[in-house]
């Protein structure tokens, strides 16, 4: 007996997989050096999905840069490319605690020891320490700082907000309250839409003490979050720039301890614009899932 019906497609081989977080910003963490993998968006969020996956802020797909088209030219700096997805499948140019965790795998899979290593991500190599008693700080650049800023409007309250791009943009507001915010599931309305086209990371920021703040975001593409690295470092740049505490001006590094839902990052910004910021990464498991086990959108 024969058939004219299309054969069902073969299920795809499991994916091996570890999750972890800094701060308690998560991630699925997806180890393929040789870039063999296809991670279609629909596949990414279906992992990140919270009920229905593994669940995850985001996804860390380790890939060593020679094998990767977006990151081969960097291969003789950086052997590592971390490939990062939104929780939503879409790409996203750097994330400051996912690369504290990219490291921390890196460490744990035998790839490298503590000490100094290099990171290609889509917003430049970062340089990366792990320290011997468990902290890993990231060398995370310098911010730039656009002059068109932002209103943000929540719940009939309305902030100027900073505009602070760290490889990616953000809009940092200074409010009362943390709770003004909002419930942040989805991105809080901000005017003119043009400063910011492909959206925009927010941080609510209040101040605890000297030198010391703390913050909610809702990060783009994933809703809120209990910790952002990059929007730690933006916090602190848009902090010292309130406080004239600029280090380009004061010729002295200034250091601001960031509160994030999460947990807690510290983040120093030299004179000459560079910034580094230090936390915990740590890997909670490891497995295999098989993706056609996941309801995967055609």
């Amino acid at each position: 007996m024969t058939s004219d019906a299309t054969p069902p497609t073969p299920p795809l081989s499991p994916i091996a997989f570890l999750k972890g977080h800094g701060t308690e910003n998560d991630f699925v963490i997806v180890p393929d050096p040789g870039n063999e993998l296809e991670l279609p968006a629909s596949l990414v969020a279906a992992l990140c999905d919270r009920r229905a996956g593994i669940g995850g802020d985001g996804l860390l797909h380790v890939v060593r840069s020679a094998a990767h088209p977006e990151a081969r030219s960097h291969a003789g700096e950086a052997e590592w490319f971390m490939d990062y997805r939104n929780a939503d499948g879409s790409i996203a140019e750097m994330c400051g605690n996912g690369v504290r965790v990219f490291a921390r795998y890196l460490q744990r899979a035998g790839f490298v020891d503590a000490g100094d290593l290099a990171v290609a991500t889509r917003g430049g190599v970062k340089r990366v320490h792990i320290d011997k008693d468990g902290d890993v700080t990231v060398a995370m650049g310098r911010a730039l700082l656009p002059e068109d800023g932002v209103t943000v409007t929540v719940g009939g309250r309305s902030w100027p907000a900073r505009n602070v791009n760290m490889g990616n943009p953000h809009a940092v507001a200074f409010v009362e309250d943390l709770d003004h915010a909002g419930n942040l599931h989805s991105p809080p309305p901000f005017a003119p839409a043009s400063v910011y086209p492909d959206g925009v990371n927010v941080e609510f920021v209040v101040d605890r003490g000297p030198r010391h703040v703390a913050m909610r975001v809702h990060e783009r593409g994933s809703g809120e979050t209990r910790s952002c690295g990059t929007g730690a470092c933006a916090v602190a740049v848009a902090a010292a720039r309130r406080d004239g505490a600029d280090p380009a001006v004061t010729g002295a590094p200034v250091t601001y301890t960031v509160d994030l839902p999460g947990g807690r990052l510290v983040v120093t910004e030299h004179p000459d614009g560079e910034i580094d910021m230090t936390g915990p990464a740590v890997i909670v498991a490891e497995g295999h899932i098989d993706p056609a086990l996941l309801a995967v959108p055609a």
